[in-house]
C-alpha cells in the first residue's frame, strides 16, 4: 500500500487556526493515517485491512493495551506561532524534531501576547504552579493588560535602539520579553504526540499550552479519527489506578467506605469525580 491520503486533512492543509491573540497552528504534512496503523499492527499476516468496524476494534485494542509501536508509523508536521514562554513548556517534549526561528539571524517581530481579561487570575493556594479558576476584577485586569503592554513596548523599543546602533542581533534581543511570539516547524509521530496532548489538555496544565494543544488534537482527529477516539477513551479521559486504589474501589463497590486516607484519598476521589 502506498501513500496514505485522507481527504479530510487535504483540504485544511496549510490554513491557519489562531490561537490566542496573535498565535496559529498550521498542520504543514502528515505521513500515515488509521489505515497505517492498522496495516502495520497486521503486517504479519499480509493481509491489508479489514472492515472498518474491525479496524476501529483494532485500534482500540492497541491503546487499551500500550500496544505503541504502530501509532509510531504515523508522523505529523505543524507550524506553530506561540509566546516564547508557551515554547519553553513545549521543548520539554523531547522526541520531537524542531526547527525554531532565530534572532541572531533574523528581526525578530514586534508581537508579544496579552492575556484576555478572563485568564488573569490571582496565584491558585492549592497549585503552586497555577492560577485561580475565577479572574480578578474587570478594573485589575486592566491594570495588568496595561502593564504588561507598556513593558513589552518599552523592551522592543530598546532592541530598535541597539539595532540601529547596529548591535549584532544576538546581542540585540537579550531583553526581549518571554511574552514575544516565536514560530517553529515541529514533527512528532502519533504515539509521542499523544503523550504530549494527555499532558498539555490536562485541566493542570496552563491555559496558554492547553490552547495550543487543544487545537493541535483537533487537527490529529483529521487524519487519524479513530486513534483519536482511542486516545480520547484511554488516555485522555480515561484513568489508571495504582493497587491500593483498586482495592479501595473494590471494597466500595461491595459497599464499604473508602479506606484510604490523606493524599491519597483526595487522588482517588478526584480520579472518580466524586
Amino acid at each position: 500500500m502506498g501513500h496514505c491520503l485522507v481527504p479530510e486533512a487535504e483540504a485544511i492543509l496549510d490554513k491557519e487556526f489562531p490561537v490566542l491573540d496573535k498565535g496559529f497552528v498550521r498542520l504543514v504534512d502528515y505521513l500515515g493515517s488509521d489505515e497505517r496503523i492498522v496495516q502495520s499492527a497486521r503486517v504479519s499476516y499480509a493481509g491489508g485491512t479489514k472492515t472498518y468496524r474491525k479496524d476501529r476494534g483494532l485500534i482500540d485494542y492497541l491503546m487499551r493495551n500500550g500496544h505503541t509501536s504502530p501509532f509510531e508509523q504515523v508522523n505529523l508536521t505543524f507550524h506553530v506561532k506561540m509566546p516564547i514562554f508557551v515554547a519553553r513548556q513545549w521543548i520539554r517534549h523531547r522526541t520531537a524534531k524542531l526547527n525554531e526561528i532565530s534572532g541572531r539571524y533574523s528581526v525578530m517581530s514586534d508581537e508579544c501576547y496579552i492575556p484576555t481579561g478572563d485568564v488573569i487570575a490571582f496565584q491558585s493556594e492549592d497549585n503552586k504552579q497555577g492560577r485561580m479558576a475565577q479572574p480578578v476584577s474587570e478594573e485589575l485586569q486592566e491594570r495588568v493588560r496595561q502593564l504588561l503592554r507598556e513593558d513589552q513596548e518599552r523592551a522592543y523599543h530598546t532592541y530598535e535602539e541597539l539595532l540601529d546602533l547596529n548591535i549584532a542581533r544576538e546581542l540585540a534581543r537579550v531583553n526581549l520579553p518571554l511574552s514575544l511570539y516565536t514560530q517553529w516547524y515541529w514533527q512528532m509521530d502519533l504515539h509521542n504526540l499523544f503523550h504530549f496532548l494527555a499532558l498539555r489538555m490536562h485541566a493542570h496544565a496552563q491555559f496558554e499550552i492547553r490552547a495550543y494543544a487543544d487545537q493541535i488534537y483537533e487537527l490529529t482527529r483529521l487524519v487519524c479519527p479513530m486513534a483519536c477516539d482511542a486516545f480520547s477513551a484511554h488516555m485522555l479521559h480515561g484513568q489508571r489506578f495504582s493497587q491500593s486504589e483498586l482495592d479501595a474501589i473494590r471494597g466500595m463497590i461491595a459497599g464499604g467506605d473508602n479506606p484510604l486516607t490523606g493524599r491519597a484519598r483526595e487522588i482517588l476521589d478526584e480520579k472518580l469525580g466524586s
